[in-house]
């Protein structure tokens, strides 16, 4: 199986401590790379976790909040200054595009490499990017400016050839592929083969849902039913739902909630407040509604399966 990684970034919120950074994760997908967000110091936890700078394919910005962007005009310079030439696409919502212009007009303005704008609508879930391996969608939060989630989704692969059982029929490597695509063989008696006997099923297809700055949403479960791993911000301890409610955060119970009702693999908790000196207490009150609920870590890496 290929692998399918999340790399952890920064899993704090707007006031950087000596223990977290502003949010950033990588997804690692069949040797794709994908950001998703880009708070300050990213490039940093970037060396540390050995993550390559040119094999970022393309950045998601779920808001324009400055934990969530303000490292990415540095990260764009370090592109140009490492001689990447590949393009790279920006998914954002689209009050993003003219804050991008002006920085890059100041600050970058000499790239060998093109840079691509793609305005997402946050108020709608459909599918932003898509290639051989995967789509991602966006997913509508609701926080205190435009703001969006976005949901990896591995494509099906095809079913697994059984060896033995090509050998054994004596069937040509030419037909592989037919096989593989869901036909069956005749061998030289006539007889059909089903495929069902030559082939064994390909591993289900696999998810990742990294929900970024929003209240709670009861019906923001069911737009991830299902889903491998969840990420979702945890701001809070139900202690502080008040202030929750009053800056659009989520607390951990409340985002076990969503990751309990999408019936989810597992449920990361990230975007902490700095007013905590630790987490444990946000993890206990997640892993009471739900029970397989991880804090994430600056260096943390996730396989997802």
């Amino acid at each position: 199986m290929e692998p399918f990684k999340i790399h952890i970034l920064g899993c704090g919120s707007a006031l950087p401590t000596l223990r977290h950074n502003p949010s950033s994760q990588v997804v690692e997908l069949r040797g794709k790379q994908f950001m998703i967000d880009c708070g300050e110091g990213t490039q940093t936890q970037m060396r540390r976790s050995r993550i390559g700078f040119n094999k970022i394919v393309a950045i998601f910005i779920s808001h324009i909040h400055g934990d969530h962007c303000f490292g990415l005009i540095g990260m764009l310079s370090s592109f140009g200054l490492l001689g990447r030439t590949m393009p790279l696409a920006i998914y954002a919502p689209k009050e993003f595009k003219p804050v991008l212009d002006m920085l890059l007009s100041t600050f970058c303005t000499d790239f060998d490499y093109e840079i691509q704008f793609h305005a997402v609508d946050t108020t709608r879930q459909q599918v932003v990017y898509e290639d051989r391996s995967l789509t991602v969608e966006s997913v509508p939060l609701k926080h205190r400016l435009p703001c969006c989630g976005f949901l990896f989704r591995e494509k099906p692969t095809l079913p697994h050839i059984r060896r033995d059982m090509i050998d054994f029929y004596h069937i040509p490597t030419s037909q592989i592929n037919n096989i593989k695509n869901g036909a069956s063989w005749i061998d030289d008696e006539g007889r059909e083969i089903p495929n069902s006997r030559l082939t064994m099923p390909a591993a289900s297809p696999r998810s990742y849902a990294y929900l970024s700055d929003t209240c709670y949403l009861p019906d923001l479960a069911e737009r991830v039913k299902g889903v491998t791993c969840v990420y979702h911000e945890s701001t809070y301890c139900t202690a502080d739902a008040d202030r929750a409610r009053m800056y659009f955060h989520s607390t951990a119970a409340q985002a076990a909630q969503v990751a309990r009702d999408a019936n989810a693999g597992q449920l990361l908790l990230g975007h902490y407040s700095s007013k905590y000196d630790g987490e444990q207490l946000l993890l206990k009150e997640a892993q009471e509604v739900f029970a397989n609920s991880r804090l994430t870590n600056e260096g943390m890496t996730v396989d997802v399966k």
